[in-house]
């Protein structure tokens, strides 16, 4: 089947990233066709805007893309790219698998967790005003209908994946009203459509006290925008960072996989840059399109090429002295 594949490279280091992962995908003898977009700090040179409008309609008519790390500005400049496509495109769920890898060297063994973060609201819904000088205000929403939604795509991914137990980060001890509602919707729904599975709660500041003291006990861990957003970072920590680590946003219509690392514009155009996180994000893009064999070949690959641990085949942030072009080299021979 051929399928068509939106391909937004990003800034920095992202156009080598994305022809990296591109080239992989390639070599699995997937049919594809890919339409490059442009989104972030080099589209503002080309189209006047970080997020042009062609780059949305694109991805609203193919319905899947795979994106490179884009720019954004702390404390000023313009709205994260990342955050627009999630509300433009309704992105609610943001799936970030975490798993040991072989030949990278960390404090802990066995980890294969997977974090599912509400990907619309929360404080990320960018509500904020001046209320006098020196006092600003932030307001985090929180509704029914995304809670609800979130906790349903976290149970019904256990279920596809045979995941055992989720459990539920939150902070409800103080935020009572927003952080419980996520609670009271993530009961109802595990009650309704996965009895089966196992289900816990944790108040998110002993959560992150467990997950680095071992984090193998847990599987699927669910939670609402910001606190996903810090937790899949840490998590990404315990298994050789976010070079390692690819990331997803899922919505009913709509799928956006990315590398969830920065775009390192230190290092951009010297062939220095790990693709391994948005090739890893690429195996999960086409697990969504249904190319499972492929996907698997691949992943197969770069766990060869990981557990070999040749110097001149692996970046040097995971202890090789290769660049970008010669770790997609080696997962294609092995392809």
């Amino acid at each position: 089947m051929k399928h068509t594949v939106c391909l937004v490279p990003g800034d920095g280091i992202g156009p080598e990233v994305a022809h990296a992962a591109q080239r992989v995908i390639d070599a699995s003898g997937v049919d594809i066709e890919w339409i490059t977009l442009p989104a972030g700090a080099a589209a503002v040179e080309t189209h006047g805007e970080v997020l042009p409008e062609e780059t949305v309609r694109a991805i609203e008519a193919h319905r899947v893309a795979l994106k490179g790390p884009v720019t954004t500005p702390i404390g000023g400049g313009f709205t994260s790219v990342n955050v627009g496509l999630r509300k433009r495109l309704n992105l609610y769920a943001a799936v970030r698998p975490v798993r040991s890898m072989p030949g990278v060297k960390t404090r802990f063994d066995d980890v294969d967790l997977v974090v599912v973060r509400e990907n619309t609201e929360g404080l990320y819904s960018g509500l904020e005003n001046e209320i006098t000088a020196g006092v600003v205000q932030s307001l985090k929403i929180a509704t029914r209908t995304a809670c609800e939604r979130i906790a349903r795509y976290a149970f019904n991914y256990a279920h596809e994946r045979g995941r055992k137990r989720v459990t539920v980060f939150h902070k409800a001890n103080i935020l009572k009203k927003s952080d419980g509602l996520f609670l009271a919707c993530a009961r109802e729904v595990h009650e309704a459509i996965a009895p089966d599975v196992e289900y816990e709660e944790l108040i998110i500041d002993n959560g992150c006290m467990q997950l680095v003291r071992d984090p193998t006990r847990f599987d699927i861990v669910l939670m609402e925008n910001l606190y996903g957003d810090i937790v899949s970072d840490l998590c990404a920590g315990l298994v050789g960072g976010l070079g390692v680590v690819p990331g997803a946003n899922i919505g009913d219509g709509c799928a956006v996989f990315e590398a969830v690392h920065g775009s390192a514009p230190d290092i951009a155009g010297k062939n220095l840059a790990n693709p391994l996180a948005l090739i890893m994000s690429g195996v999960m893009m086409l697990n969504h399109l249904h190319e499972r064999e492929a996907a698997s070949r691949i992943r197969e690959a770069y766990d060869a090429v990981l557990r070999e641990a040749n110097p001149k085949e692996i970046t040097r942030d995971i202890g090789g002295a290769g660049g970008t072009e010669d770790f997609a080299e080696a997962i294609v021979r092995r392809l």
